[in-house]
C-alpha cells in the first residue's frame, strides 16, 4: 500500500495528514488511539474545499502540487491522504513523485460487504468519489455478490465543517442523505452504509438518527491508522512542540475551529 522509506526518520519527523477540510480528524482520533506519541501536522487545504464539486484533473494537480511542497517544507517521515475523494484520484499521481511513503484512503467497501446481513450496501461519498473507477473495482472485488447503491452528498461535508466550528446543522441535511440512498430500489433494505468521506464519521450520530435503528456504519479510519502504524513499526518519536493544523487559507473560521483542534491535540494553527 505504500512505499519504503528511502532513509531512517529523524525522531523528531511528523506524521502529514492531509485532507481538503476537517475530515481527516477522524482519521487523527484513530491515529491518536495507536500512536498518541507521534508528533502530527494535520494540513486542510480549506483553500480548496470541496474537493468534490472539482474536475479529477483540478484535483490531481492540486493534491500532487500541495504535497509536493508541503513535503519539502514540513519534511514529513510519512503522508497520509485523509479523502476519499484525493486519494481516488491522486494516490497514484502522489507516489509516483513523492519520495516518502503515502498511505491513501479508500472506501472501506470490504469490511461492509462482510458486515451486511440484507446484503444491501449504502454508500455515501462526494460526488468525484462515487463515480471512480475505483469504486466499481472494490465493489466487482469485494461486493460482486452484494448491492451496493451509493449517493453523493456534498451537504455533509458542510455539516461536518460546521459543527467542529461549533454552528448549529439542520436535521433535514441528514434527512436528504439517508433517504437519497432509502429512495432508491432495494434501499429500504439497507443494514450497513459505508461513510466514503472523512468528513462523514464526525456527523454519525446525527446519521444514525436520520436512518433509524438497525443501520451500522463503516469507515477507513481504523484501518487507516493500523496502517501507519505498521509502517512507522519501530521508529522513534518525539514530540518537541504541541502538534500543528496548517490550512491554506485564513479566515474567521480557523478561530472557530480552536476548540475542536485544541481537543484533538493541535494546539497550534497556521497558515501555509
Amino acid at each position: 500500500m505504500a512505499q519504503t522509506p528511502a532513509f531512517p526518520a529523524a525522531a523528531t519527523a511528523p506524521i502529514l495528514l492531509f485532507d481538503s477540510g476537517v475530515g481527516g480528524l477522524s482519521v487523527l482520533e484513530a491515529l491518536r488511539g495507536l500512536r498518541p506519541d507521534a508528533p502530527v501536522i494535520y494540513a486542510a487545504d480549506n483553500a480548496g474545499l470541496p474537493y468534490g464539486e472539482k474536475t479529477e484533473a483540478e484535483i490531481a494537480a492540486r493534491v500532487a502540487g500541495l504535497l509536493g511542497r508541503m513535503t519539502e517544507r514540513l519534511r514529513p517521515r510519512l503522508v497520509c491522504i485523509a479523502c476519499n475523494t484525493a486519494s481516488t484520484i491522486a494516490l497514484a499521481m502522489v507516489r509516483d513523485v513523492l519520495e516518502v511513503p503515502i498511505v491513501g484512503t479508500v472506501p472501506a467497501i470490504k469490511p461492509a460487504a462482510a458486515l451486511t446481513t440484507t446484503g444491501v450496501i449504502g454508500l455515501l461519498g462526494t460526488a468525484a468519489t462515487i463515480r471512480q473507477g475505483y469504486v466499481d473495482r472494490l465493489e466487482a472485488e469485494f461486493a460482486r455478490d452484494k448491492t451496493l447503491l451509493r449517493f453523493a452528498a456534498p451537504e455533509l461535508v458542510s455539516a461536518a465543517e460546521a459543527r467542529l466550528r461549533g454552528e448549529p446543522v439542520d436535521p433535514a441535511v441528514f434527512a436528504r442523505a439517508a433517504a437519497g440512498l432509502r429512495d432508491q430500489p432495494g434501499g429500504e433494505r439497507i443494514d450497513t452504509v459505508v461513510l466514503a468521506c472523512t468528513h462523514f464519521p464526525l456527523v454519525a450520530a446525527e446519521l444514525g438518527a436520520a436512518f433509524g435503528p438497525g443501520v451500522r456504519f463503516v469507515d477507513g479510519a481504523a484501518g487507516i491508522a493500523r496502517r501507519i502504524a505498521s509502517l512507522t513499526a519501530g521508529q522513534a518519536f518525539a514530540r518537541t512542540a504541541p502538534d500543528l493544523a496548517l490550512f491554506t487559507r485564513d479566515g474567521p473560521d480557523l478561530a472557530a475551529l480552536g476548540p475542536s483542534l485544541a481537543a484533538r491535540g493541535l494546539e497550534r494553527v497556521a497558515v501555509f
